[in-house]
């Protein structure tokens, strides 16, 4: 790429916007990447309002391209299931796939940030600036009015290429929205979530089973548990927002114990903070954002959650994200300095994907709260094993979706196609099947 020339102005040092800046900055471009909060790798903790990432295929392909798949892998936590924790207190091991070798991984969000920055600050041409926030973009231009937010002083960053990577509250998005003909969306669940943590025990071991993704499904809502390598797991608690049972009716130290006992027994032992958890730790909202064009001309361009933010119960957000920015560096690398082009492309190709990920994400909270523990999913299940060992070209969609890179909107496709193809065959066996039964019983006779 002839890239000498051209500047690009990255709003947002996140997960997105740092590994862009990677992939910008080793292609030749000169990069600024400015971040409206201080500089993650000086915070001891993070905000407790952070999910853990469930990293897979895609985002360890994303990696890989940026030379940092081991370093992050290695401090992550191999999840082959999920663990299912029933009512009474007893659990169930739910495999995500018949190969051993498949698996998730439980990467904390802080972590893996603080590794894309440190990387971003190596990369020539790459400069970071933290406490600075973009105000307001200039579409003509490509420049961007910045906020210092320590001293309060706004410059303006001139003639360059604007990336939104400011997450589900983009301001270079909301400039977009301005635009003619610019589509949005956006919408909330009815649940909303608290962070909360099992800690290491005593010797710094984990306190349940390491390698899986815990879940508590009740119904009309559910607790799960992510383990990290210090021998914790950081636990979410999705629960409704408003009504006769949501977060507010939980206000005393008493109304906590109460309800988790009642509702996570098992849980409970294992949560000596629970309580100061619950009330120090901030209620957080759901959203999936959906938004069309993800591009003005060759001026501006949104990855990540700032072009399409999903709910996190796929496991795919960060997956999602770091495949927008392989996209975008590939359709740059095609068009060559022809970049309205380039992000039309890269626009086409992930939009329709991202689409299908934020109805996945939304169906599969239904599923993770409410079926997981059912007799109907658990029969499911099994006659997805059996189908994965009758029909070796079958493959379930959680595989696709999570283990493959197929695109999202193709993966539900072949999924489509594999269900007809499999109700057809199972027709003809039943219709073999009771020709055969008929003929005995007529031979009996």
């Amino acid at each position: 790429m002839n890239s000498s020339d051209t500047k690009f102005h990255i709003a947002g040092a996140g997960l997105a916007g740092s590994l862009m800046a990677i992939y910008l900055g080793r292609a030749g471009y000169r990069v600024d990447v400015y971040e409206r909060r201080g500089d993650l790798r000086d915070l001891e903790s993070g905000p407790g309002r952070s999910i853990n990432l469930a990293l897979s295929v895609r985002g360890i392909h994303a990696l890989e391209r940026a030379g940092l798949a081991d370093k992050v892998l290695a401090d992550a936590v191999a999840m082959p299931g999920r663990m299912v924790h029933g009512f009474d207190g007893s659990s169930a091991f739910q495999p995500y796939s018949k190969n051993p070798d498949e698996h998730i991984n439980s990467v904390s969000r802080l972590e893996l940030n603080r590794t894309l920055i440190d990387e971003a600050e190596k990369t020539p041409g790459v400069r970071l600036f933290f406490d600075h926030k973009c105000q307001e973009v200039d579409l003509a231009t490509g420049a961007m009015e910045i906020l210092k937010t320590t001293t309060l002083e706004t410059t303006r960053v001139e003639d360059g290429i604007v990336i939104g990577a400011d997450g589900a509250f983009s301001v270079v998005r909301r400039r977009l929205q301005r635009t003619d003909r610019f589509n949005y969306q956006q919408s909330y669940l009815e649940h909303g979530y608290k962070e909360l943590v099992i800690p290491p025990d005593d010797n710094g071991g984990h306190r349940i089973e390491k390698n899986a993704l815990h879940i508590w499904p009740r119904r009309s809502y559910m607790m799960i548990a992510l383990p990290n390598q210090d021998g914790s797991f950081t636990c979410t608690l999705f629960w409704p927002l408003e009504g006769p049972f949501c977060f507010d009716n939980l206000q005393t130290p008493d109304d906590i114990l109460n309800f988790f006992q009642e509702h996570f027994a098992d849980a409970v032992p294992h949560m000596p903070t629970l309580v100061e958890d619950y009330q120090g730790n901030p209620v957080s909202t759901l959203m999936t954002v959906r938004c069309n064009p993800w591009y003005h001309k060759d001026k501006c361009v949104l990855i990540g959650d700032a072009a399409h933010a999903v709910v996190p119960f796929y496991g795919q957000g960060i997956n999602a994200g770091f495949e927008d920015c392989e996209a975008l560096i590939d359709c740059m690398t095609k068009h060559s300095t022809d970049f309205e082009q380039a992000f039309a492309d890269y626009n086409v190709q992930r939009k329709e994907n991202s689409d299908t990920i934020a109805d996945l994400a939304i169906a599969n909270f239904v599923e993770m709260r409410d079926r997981v523990g059912s007799t109907a999913f658990l029969r499911k299940k099994r006659r997805e094993r059996l189908l994965d060992r009758w029909f070796p070209n079958y493959v379930p969609l959680y595989s696709l979706v999570t283990f493959s890179r197929v695109p999202y909107a193709e993966a539900v496709r072949q999924s489509v196609r594999q269900d007809k193809k499999v109700s057809i065959v199972a027709g003809v066996l039943i219709a073999l099947a009771t020709i055969v039964l008929g003929l005995l019983i007529l031979w009996q006779v």
